[in-house]
């Protein structure tokens, strides 16, 4: 109730391809979240609370390596949006080129 809506099955699809990666790697779902995240191009920093050390211990475990490619690119199609307006081309494409690109 405190957070905004999310789709379920939008929330599904990214929890099972974050369960995938997590298999792949042998990394917890914190670290592959927050490891993904501080990938972003358009993210500069992540901030994390810990309810103690061990939890501490664990979200840092997200350094020190990056997901390869393929596995972004899942995780992005998993999450992914149609963007609002004015960011999806409108008209059925025409004046594509007007529209800004989703960053």
């Amino acid at each position: 109730g405190f957070a905004p809506p999310v789709e379920e099955e939008r929330l599904y699809r990214v929890i099972d391809a974050m369960d995938q990666v997590a298999e792949e790697t042998g990394r917890t779902l914190p670290q592959i979240a927050l490891n993904w995240l501080l990938q972003r191009p358009t993210v500069a920093s992540v901030l994390i609370g810990a309810r103690d050390e061990e939890q501490l211990r664990q979200n840092l475990g997200a350094l020190g390596w990056q997901l390869t490619g393929e596995q972004v690119a899942r995780l992005d199609a998993a999450s992914a949006v149609t963007p609002p307006y004015p960011y999806y081309p409108y008209w059925n494409g025409q004046f594509a080129e007007r529209s800004p690109v989703p960053v």
